[in-house]
Formats: C-alpha cells, sequence, structure tokens
C-alpha cells in the first residue's frame, strides 16, 4: 500500500529582493516555508512534482513547470503572503493564522476560500483533496475544497497530535496517501488518509527536525536535531544513517526522474552532495555516498530532474546547475577521449544507469569496461544484462552460470550465487544459509574445499555428509603431508554401511597408507593386505619402499601381483629364491639382467642363459652358450636370428679355434669385419666360401680385392664376377670372353648383363664380334645375340634376331618356342611404342593359328580346327619339318567339318611324289581313295563386318577387301575381330571375341597366347573399342 503513495515535501528560501519561490510535485501536496532578513524583502517557493510556485509581486504568485514546458500561470492574491503552499490542483498562500486556497484548472484560477487555523501557520502541505497546516507544534489536515454533506464529518479535519501525546511537532509531510510527521521527542508517525488511522510509527533517539518524503512515498529522508540525516523506509520499518552528512545540510531534494529511483541530494549554502540509496545488492541495502558538486553563489536548489539542479538566483530568477555526478549524460560523450569515459563509467554505474554505462562500454571496447559493467551488474542482481555483458565479451562459462540462476526467486539464494561468482565466499555463505535453500552454503564450501568450513556447516545442516567430507578433507590433507589429521579424518569418513562400500574402501585404504605413515606398519600392512584393491598395495608398496622396509613392501607388491616391483624389491634385500619364483611372472629385462648375474656369479649357467635370454641380453647369452655351456649350435641359432654384431664375432673367434674357417669367416662377415674375413679367407683358400657369403652388402674395395684374387688364381669367371660389382666392366667382360668352353654359357650370360649395366660401344661391338664368331670362329647361338640387343635396348635390333630364332626354332619343330619367342618381342615392343614389324605379326598369328588347332581339336570343335588347319596349310612352308602331318590332319578334320573340298585339295597335295611315301599308313588308303573319287561339295563361311569399315568378309579372313587393313584377330578363334563383341586379355591385352572367349574359357583355365591363368570373372566386355584400332601399326 505504502510503495503507491506520493510525497510532499517544503523547501526553504531565502531571498533579498521580494520573491517567493514554491515547487510542486504533480498531484502531490505542496508546502513552503521561509527565513527572512527584513520584513519588506522575502523570498518564498514550494513545488510539487515539476512545478514550481513562487512569488513575482507582493500580490502576484506564479507557477511554472519549466521541464514539462507548461506556460507559466498568474494567481492574484488579496494579501502580501508570508508562505505559499502548491498541489496538483490547488495553491494556498496565507498569512499569519489564516490561508486563501485557488484552485488551478484548465479555465484559469479560482478562488476557492479562506481559512483560519488556531495559530501562526509555519508551514503548509497540499495534495489533490486535502491540506495540512503546521501551527505551533500541530498539524491540522482539512479538505481544501468539497461539500460538507458529501464528506463523513470525523473526516473533514483532524488536529494532530492527540490530546494524550505530549509531544510537539516540528516537521511535516504530505502526499497522496499519507501524512508524515516528525516531533521532538523522535517520533515519525505515518498516518494513512483512507482509512483515517495511524499506520506505521518510529522512534528516533532525538528530536527531527525535517522530513523529506520520495516521489513514491516509500522511503523518508529525516535531519534530527544532531543534524544527522538517516533514511527511513517505512514499508520495512528500516533506518539506514546517512553517510558522511554534513552538519551544514539545509535541505533534502529526491530525484523525480522517473527512471532514477534512490537518487536524492543534501544541499547546503555552497555545495550539493548526491547520495544513493542502493536497496538490492548483493551486500545488502546500503546508501553511500555519489559525489558533491559546487553550487554558484547565491543560489538556492528548487528541483532534481534527471541530473539537473533548478536553482532560484539571489535575483529571484531560476537556473540549472548540471550535477558533476550526472556528467555522463551530457551531449557529445563519443568525442571524449578514452581517459574520460573511463572516468565517467563508474559515476554512471554508481547511480545504477546501466543503459549509459552499456553506451560508455561500447565507445571504450575493452576488456576492463565491460569486466566492471558485468561486476556492477551481479553486484545490483541485474541478472538479465549481466548475461546480455558477459556474452558481448564471450565469456561462456560466466553466461551458462548465469542463466542457470536467472529463474531463482528467492533473493537471499539469488544473492548467494551472485557473490560466490564474485569471489566473496563469506558473503555468499551468510546469504545461502538466510535463504530457502542453505545447503547451498555447504555445497559451496565443498567445492572450493573449504573443508574446516565444511565440516562446521554439514553438523549443522546435513549429518549425514560428515563421513564424505571427512574423506574429501583426509585425500587433501593427505596431499599436503599432514598425516596426523588426515588419519583422524579417514577414520571418521568410514559409514559402516553396505550402501556406501566404495567410499568405505577408499576411507579403509586412506587409513592402511597414514597408519604406515604414522609408523604403524604392521596396521598398516595388514589393512593393504585384506584390502581387495591392488593399487592400495602399490601404494603402500612404495610407502614402504621409500621407508627402506624392503621385505614388507616387497609382500605387498606381491599380493598385487606387482611382480616386477616385488622382484625388483627382493633384489634389494638379496632375497634370490623369491626373485626365482616370481621369474615368470616378471616382464622386466632390467630384473632379468640382474638376476641372470647372480646365477653366473654362482656357477648356475643354464639359469644364466635362460635368464639372459628372458632379459633379451642376447650377447651374454651367446657368451655363456659358447664359454660355459659350450653349445654353439644355439649360439648360431641366436646370432642368425638376432644378428647380433658382438655375438657374431665371439662366435667366428669359437670357429676359429676349432680351425673351422668356413664357418669363422661367415660370422666375421656378419659382425661387418670384413676385412678380417678376407684376409683368413686369403691365408686359408677359402676366398669362394668369402665371395659366396658376402653377398650385396659388401663396399666396392670388398668386390675389388675378391676380383683381384680370383684374377691371381686364374679363375675368370668369379674374377669377371666381381669385377662386374665393382663397376670395372672391361675387365670384367674380358675374363668372361677368356672362360672355357665348359663354362661359356653362364659367362657369355654374364658378358650380356654386363655390357648392358655399361653402355659402352666398344664393349657392345666386342661382345657382338664373339657372339658372331669373329674372335674365334666359332658363332655362338643367336639366343645370345637377341639376349644382349634386350639387354641394350636395341628393341629393333632384337626384333630381326627374334624373327631369326623364331625361324631357326620353327624349322626345327619347336613351334610353342618360337611362338612365345615372338610374343614376348611383341609384348615389349608395345611397351616400348615401337612399331611391329609386320614378318612378326603374320608368324606369330599363323603359329598361334597353329596351336589353336590343338586346342578346338581336343574340345571337339572341328570347324574351328579345320579353319585354322586350313591357315596353317596355306602357309605350309612356315613348318617344313612337319608338312606331311599337319597336311595329313588338314585333309581329316576338314572332311570332319563337311569341308570336302578343302579336303580334297589338300589330299591331292599329299599325292605329290615327295609327299606321298611319307603319309601314315593308317590314313594312306583312305586319302588315296578321296582323290580318285573327289568330292567338292563345301559349307560355305559365314561373314561379320570388318572392325574398320563394316565391310562383310568371311569370319577366318584377316585382310579386308573394302580398306586394305590388316585385320586384328581374335586368340580363342583365329576369327577377325567384331566391334560389337570386343574384349581383351586382362594380362597380355590381346583381342579377343567376348562369347567364344567365355566359352573357351568354360573347358581351359589360361589364356591361349599369354598362357597365364584365367577365368571367365576377368573378362569384361569392351563397348567402345577404338583406342585398339589402329590401321597402321604394324611396320612393313
Amino acid at each position: 500500500m505504502l510503495l503507491s503513495t506520493w510525497t510532499m515535501k517544503l523547501k526553504d528560501w531565502t531571498s533579498c529582493h521580494g520573491q517567493m519561490t514554491a515547487s510542486c510535485w504533480r498531484s502531490l501536496a505542496s508546502a513552503a516555508h521561509f527565513t527572512c532578513s527584513s520584513p519588506s524583502c522575502r523570498s518564498w517557493g514550494t513545488r510539487a512534482g515539476t512545478r514550481v510556485a513562487y512569488l513575482t509581486s507582493l500580490l502576484e504568485v506564479t507557477v511554472a513547470n519549466q521541464v514539462e514546458g507548461e506556460s507559466p500561470v498568474a494567481v492574484e492574491v488579496e494579501v502580501e503572503p508570508n508562505f505559499i503552499g502548491v498541489g496538483p490542483d490547488h495553491i494556498a498562500v496565507g498569512m499569519n493564522n489564516r490561508a486563501w486556497f485557488y484552485a488551478l484548472g484548465d479555465g484559469g484560477v479560482e478562488k476557492l476560500k479562506d481559512t483560519e487555523y488556531l495559530g501562526t501557520v509555519a508551514s503548509m502541505c497540499l495534495n489533490s483533496d486535502y491540506a495540512a497546516a503546521l501551527f505551533e507544534g500541530k498539524v491540522q489536515l482539512h479538505m481544501i475544497e468539497g461539500e460538507e454533506h458529501e464528506i463523513q464529518e470525523d473526516r473533514q479535519t483532524r488536529l494532530f497530535p492527540g490530546r494524550d501525546d505530549k509531544c510537539r511537532i516540528l516537521a511535516h509531510a504530505l502526499t497522496a496517501e499519507f501524512l508524515f510527521y516528525g516531533t521532538d521527542t523522535g517520533v515519525i508517525q505515518c498516518f494513512y488518509i483512507e482509512d483515517w488511522q495511524y499506520v506505521n510509527e518510529h522512534r528516533h533517539p532525538v528530536g527531527i527536525r525535517k522530513l523529506c518524503p520520495d516521489p513514491n512515498g516509500t522511503q523518508l529522508v529525516f535531519i534530527d536535531d544532531k543534524n544527522d540525516g538517516f533514511l527511513y523506509c517505512p514499508v520495512n520499518d528500516s533506518v539506514f544513517e546517512i553517510p558522511n552528512f554534513a552538519p551544514t545540510v539545509k535541505g533534502v531534494l529526491w530525484e523525480n526522474w522517473a527512471m532514477d529511483k534512490g537518487v536524492f541530494v543534501a544541499y547546503d549554502d555552497d555545495k550539493v552532495y548526491t547520495y544513493v540509496f542502493h536497496k538490492d545488492t548483493i551486500q545488502g541495502s546500503k546508501i553511500i555516498l555519489a559525489g558533491g558538486t559546487k553550487l554558484p553563489f547565491s543560489h538556492k536548489p528548487l528541483l532534481l530532474y534527471n541530473g539537473e539542479l533548478t536553482c532560484q538566483t539571489q535575483s529571484g530568477k531560476t537556473s540549472s546547475v548540471a550535477l558533476g555526478t550526472h556528467a555522463f549524460l551530457l551531449d557529445g560523450l563519443k568525442d571524449q577521449p578514452p581517459a574520460e569515459l573511463a572516468r565517467l563509467l563508474p559515476q554512471a554505474l554508481m547511480l545504477k544507469r546501466f543503459s549509459e554505462a552499456w553506451e560508455l562500454c561500447k565507445a571504450l571496447n575493452t576488456a576492463d569496461s565491460w569486466a566492471e559493467l558485468g561486476r556492477a551488474c551481479m553486484h545490483h542482481m541485474e541478472v538479465e544484462l549481466a548475461i546480455r555483458v558477459y556474452r558481448m565479451v564471450r565469456n561462456v562459462g560466466m553466461v551458462m552460470s548465469l542463466e542457470d540462476i536467472k529463474g531463482i526467486e528467492d533473493q537471499n539464494l539469488l544473492a548467494g550465487h551472485l557473490a560466490m561468482f564474485t569471489n566473496d565466499f563469506n558473503q555468499a555463505q551468510d546469504l545461502y544459509l538466510s535463504s530457502t535453500c542453505p545447503i547451498a552454503a555447504l555445497e559451496m564450501r565443498r567445492d572450493l574445499q573449504h573443508w574446516d568450513s565444511a565440516l562446521q556447516l554439514a553438523k549443522r545442516l546435513a549429518p549425514a555428509q560428515i563421513p564424505f567430507i571427512s574423506k574429501e578433507y583426509a585425500v587433501q590433507l593427505e596431499f599436503v603431508g599432514d598425516y596426523v589429521n588426515a588419519l583422524a579424518h579417514y577414520e571418521k569418513g568410514i559409514t559402516g554401511d553396505n550402501k556406501f562400500q566404495e567410499h568405505d574402501e577408499a576411507c579403509l585404504g586412506g587409513v592402511a597408507r597414514m597408519s604406515i605413515r604414522m609408523g604403524d606398519i604392521r596396521r598398516g600392512a595388514n589393512q593393504a593386505i585384506k584390502h581387495p584393491s591392488r593399487l592400495l598395495k602399490k601404494d603402500c608398496g612404495a610407502i614402504l619402499e621409500s621407508m627402506k622396509q624392503f621385505s614388507e613392501a616387497a609382500q605387498l607388491y606381491e599380493k598385487g601381483q606387482y611382480y616386477d616391483k616385488a622382484a625388483s624389491v627382493y633384489i634389494r634385500c638379496k632375497n634370490w629364491a623369491k626373485v626365482g619364483e616370481l621369474l615368470p611372472h616378471v616382464t622386466s629385462p632390467k630384473i632379468h639382467l640382474q638376476y641372470a648375474k647372480a646365477k653366473e656369479a654362482d656357477g648356475r649357467y643354464k639359469e644364466a642363459a635362460m635368464a639372459y635370454e628372458s632379459a633379451k641380453d642376447w650377447d651374454n647369452v651367446i657368451r655363456v652358450q659358447l664359454d660355459h655351456l659350450n653349445n654353439p649350435e644355439e649360439a648360431v641359432r641366436i646370432v642368425r636370428e638376432t644378428q647380433s654384431i658382438d655375438g657374431a664375432k665371439m662366435v667366428a673367434r669359437f670357429f676359429l679355434r676349432l680351425s673351422d674357417y668356413g664357418s669363422a669367416i661367415q660370422f666375421l662377415v656378419l659382425s661387418k669385419c670384413n676385412d678380417e674375413a678376407f684376409q683368413l679367407a686369403q691365408q686359408h683358400s677359402q676366398m669362394e666360401v668369402y665371395a659366396d657369403i658376402i653377398g650385396s652388402d659388401a663396399t666396392m674395395e670388398d668386390y675389388q680385392s675378391i676380383a683381384l684374387y680370383f684374377e691371381g688364381e686364374k679363375k675368370h669367371l668369379q674374377a669377371g664376377k666381381f669385377f662386374q660389382k665393382c663397376g670395372q666392366y672391361s675387365r670384367a667382360l674380358k675374363h668372361f670372353l677368356k672362360c672355357p668352353n665348359t663354362d661359356d654359357n653362364l659367362a657369355i650370360e654374364m658378358a650380356i648383363e654386363t655390357v648392358g649395366q655399361a653402355k659402352d660401344e666398344a664393349l657392345t661391338n666386342q661382345l657382338i664380334d664373339y657372339l658372331m664368331g669373329e674372335s674365334d670362329g666359332m658363332p655362338k647361338d643367336a639366343k645370345y645375340l637377341f639376349r644382349l640387343y634386350m639387354a641394350l635396348k636395341h628393341y629393333r635390333e632384337a626384333a630381326r634376331t627374334a624373327i631369326i630364332i623364331a625361324r631357326e626354332e620353327q624349322s626345327a619343330g619347336n613351334y610353342r618356342n618360337a611362338h612365345d619367342v615372338l610374343f614376348s618381342m611383341y609384348t615389349e615392343l608395345q611397351t616400348q611404342s615401337i612399331r611391329i614389324p609386320a614378318e612378326m605379326a603374320t608368324n606369330l598369328m599363323i603359329l598361334h593359328s597353329y596351336i589353336l588347332v590343338k586346342v578346338h581339336v581336343k574340345r571337339g570343335d572341328h570347324l574351328k580346327g579345320a579353319r585354322m588347319l586350313i591357315r596353317v596349310s596355306n602357309n605350309i612352308s612356315k613348318f617344313p619339318s612337319h608338312i606331311v602331318p599337319i597336311l595329313t590332319s588338314a585333309v581329316i578334320e576338314c572332311h570332319r567339318a563337311g569341308l570336302r573340298n578343302s579336303s580334297f585339295s589338300f589330299a591331292a597335295m599329299l599325292m605329290r611324289p615327295e609327299y606321298r611315301n611319307k603319309i601314315d599308313i593308317k590314313y594312306k588308303k583312305k586319302i588315296e581313295a578321296m582323290v580318285r573319287r573327289p568330292d567338292t561339295s563345301e559349307v560355305e563361311e559365314e561373314t561379320t563386318p570388318c572392325p574398320y569399315c563394316n565391310f562383310m568378309l568371311p569370319e577366318c579372313e584377316l585382310l579386308c577387301p573394302g580398306c586394305k587393313n590388316n585385320l586384328p584377330y581374335c586368340i580363342a578363334t583365329g576369327r577377325h575381330m567384331v566391334k560389337e563383341d570386343w574384349s581383351v586379355c586382362p594380362h597380355c591385352s590381346f583381342p579377343a571375341l567376348h562369347s567364344q572367349f567365355l566359352t573357351l574359357l568354360e573347358t581351359e583355365s589360361v589364356c591361349p597366347m599369354c598362357s597365364e591363368n584365367l577365368s571367365a570373372g576377368q573378362v569384361k566386355k569392351i563397348a567402345d573399342c577404338s583406342s585398339y584400332l589402329q590401321p597402321d601399326e604394324l611396320e612393313n
């Protein structure tokens, strides 16, 4: 109810220019009193809201509202007044004990009535309905206007104080709903006009000299007889002393700007002091002095609005003074330097002007300014604004924390959280304890690890939490080394409740550790052994080990299955028996090594060797096997597996002692002692062994040494081999060519390899002369010349040689060999992008047709076999060794396939004198009969389109009459290729008719051209075969 009230206040003015001024809060009450230096020179004034009333002549009062821009109104009065009062709708002037009331309406000024009082009036207050006049220590409250019958008789007027009150009223104030007055005995009474009764009372130790309520009537500043100032809140009956309140203060003005609640000024003749009442902060309500502003000479404050003070000057006029505490409201702040803006920011925050502070922070845009605004928002519990600020500076943690608490309605709980965020933990605890959630104080202390405070709070708030807090406290005490108190708190932490078994185990573990630390080793060790945790046994073992209690430490390590640690500690106390028991579980090479050395010292070499092997100390294993166990086989195995250089040296020395020079050389090479191995091989004629062992790891000097040795021994093949390895190709070739005929095959191969690596024309010509027989009159096999050209990458010469070789193989009847030579040369030329000689391609086609005959006849496909035999027989001169058998097969297969005319032709050829006697007896009579009674019927060959020009020609014809191109042939059937049925072998890339290739692969598992393994799933049909159709790829 009090929050909706409005207040009215008095103001003193003194002047020597015959003017009296008053100011009035709109819709409020009014009061005026004066002091005067002479009877003829008086200045009076009062106000209501932003309305000011002042005497402009002895019989005229002017009412003005500069803030809202209203036109001044002049009121003619009947007497020269010595007090003025102004209200929302009325003005009162008076002299001595009489007052005249005027109505201020839209139609002008209207005189209402005059009233006489029981004594000389000292001051008067007005609201919209009532007037309150102070005279001779009493206040009379009465109606300003209204018919008597409209108002209850007991509500028309009342005199204060009552008859029983033995006090004098020294100050009063009237609001829209309340009358306040203060007495010489220090009592402040609040009278509620609507209910016509007292609603509040405050007793002060000394008399009240002045009352100044705020515009809402919810806060009241009063000055007592000692000139001390206080702020009184009737709502909750709280009183706050105003700090640094000057004893010279003449009066108080409240800020009338609606958004600036809680700001007021106290003034004297020289200075204005700005105060702010911070009602809702995390530290509670308090009043602070914001600053002071010096008043110009003889300026008397009338009105405070938005940091601007309206004053009456000595001449009786009004002027404005800007308060220094409100300098941030001035225009042009953005043009100010950053230092000035930084100075203004604390002023804005002190006055809770957060919107202006936001603009200042945006102008400064520094981390410190935003942080200062954020702290102020939390101090004043402005959570939403604080979230905006911290979101602006991207402080994610603070934003999330504030978002979590912004919906809390309990002010103490909210303030506690905010105090915690600002690191004021004691204040936060007090606020939590006074909130509806006191347990939050305990949670905060636990989170902060303030364990003493947490335990004190737990005793009062949550005794069930004491064991858990004690455990956490004990962990911290153990960490800092306070083992005595840690042990006590671990013991307090044990609950004995099965629901908290894990917690109790942690406490028991702490008791075990602390007992050992405190010297009670037996208790601690027993506790650790009983405890299920392996980690606890390890921790206690480490503590005991640091205390040099090795036996107990090793037992705990062993119980915890930390066998490496246990064995290490047993070694320190020389308990080798226990080490031996644990050794199968130990993984640390260091422990195995220590054990091995101990066993070797005891003469137990087998156990020592096993331990060295477990430690992967292979050199010591090899040493023990050779020196003590006489087991060279095991030592050799280890050296070969581990490639140990030192071990190889030991094995080499062992074999030297046994005069096994071959083995010694082998292990000297393995140990990188090539010089020693070479000398040993030279001394004992073991150079062949050394040469075989050294392999590809030796240096050029090593190879040269070996070559020179073999050269001296006249071993030309070995000398040439090692001269080649060290890059001396001329000397290598010389030795290869000197090799006797028994070795010439390998020697020639090595010579070809040497010339290929050397790429020296002179060496090449020397080898060619040798192969052609010009040096010794004995020409060598043509295959060596072919290999030489291939090694030299002279592919054209190699191709010509390959044709010659294939021709020789054909003449000798080795058709598969001839086919393979031509095929390999064909693919090599394709790889090198060299045109294929036409003769090579033709010979390969004829040989492949011959090979396909066997494939198709075996499959029972006589027609395909007959067609291929016709092609072979038409080129019978290429097969001189098998003319008669091939023609015989052609006669038989053509007859079977229904090609009677072709069969008759080949039969007639066989009847020639040079072939007739060579025909197989079992076929001779049939062939003769076939010639005597010829059958010239013939199955007509099917036609398919040319892949280049689509000319229809017989399917086995490989030369197109239309475009004159040599046609690619199918490696599965020997027919020419068709674009719509194209595929290739994935290994050799030779083409094949897709459908025919798949049919062939149903019974065959290899490609008929390259003989590589092949399945039907690997063959893919090719839609676009244009890349395979190259008409000019053959070289004529």
